[in-house]
């Protein structure tokens, strides 16, 4: 199983970028593979080109979103992993969305609309937010973005989305026991999704 490990925050040093690196080693420890993509390390261009909009001739991806879904093709699971900026992915996350996962990619023209091409893939996601769990569920700022970013990418790429893993508090106070907690439920996260017990219920 290949996972593409999507990681969009600035700092090398933040909890964001310890979420990833957790992710990609117990995928690895399972015989898995990760290939991961440090949007702000990639220096990726977030901002989609008028010549890459969708046209009665079809889409003419830019050569960095040509050799970006090249590198991602075979993957079988998508991570998302983010900060919340004011209840939202980063604008950078964002714009991979909007420039990778268009026509061509996450689906095709059909009668009547568009036909998903990503129905046998997968989708889990791993934010954070200094605001604590509580105040993020209670104002229904994660299950907007559960609806209007997981739901709607999945749904018209036809991805099946497995998790969305969410942790508040993360504040520059935060002790290193909290963190490693936090990674340990991201590992855990990953094994239950991932593993060979959630291989075999399939």
């Amino acid at each position: 199983m290949k996972h593409a490990v999507i990681i969009a925050h600035p700092s090398q040093d933040s909890f964001t970028a310890a979420v990833g690196r957790t992710y990609a080693e117990t995928v690895r420890a399972m015989g898995q593979e990760a290939l991961v993509r440090d949007l702000y390390a990639m220096d990726f261009d977030p901002r989609l080109k008028a010549s890459e909009l969708p046209s009665p001739k079809g889409a003419n991806p830019a050569p960095d979103i040509a050799t970006e879904r090249a590198l991602v093709a075979d993957a079988d699971v998508f991570a998302f992993i983010y900060p919340f900026w004011f209840n939202a992915p980063p604008a950078i996350l964002k714009g991979y969305a909007d420039r990778m996962f268009g026509l061509g990619f996450g689906y095709a023209p059909a009668s009547g609309g568009t036909e998903p091409l990503l129905s046998s893939r997968q989708l889990i996601s791993f934010s954070s937010s200094g605001a604590p769990d509580r105040w993020v569920e209670e104002t229904g700022a994660l299950s907007a973005l559960r609806q209007h970013f997981d739901g709607h990418l999945a749904g018209v790429c036809g991805l099946n989305v497995i998790d969305h893993r969410h942790h508040g508090g993360v504040t520059p106070g935060i002790t290193d026991e909290a963190v490693a907690d936090m990674l340990e439920d991201v590992a855990r996260a990953v094994r239950k999704a991932f593993g060979p017990a959630a291989r075999t219920a399939c």
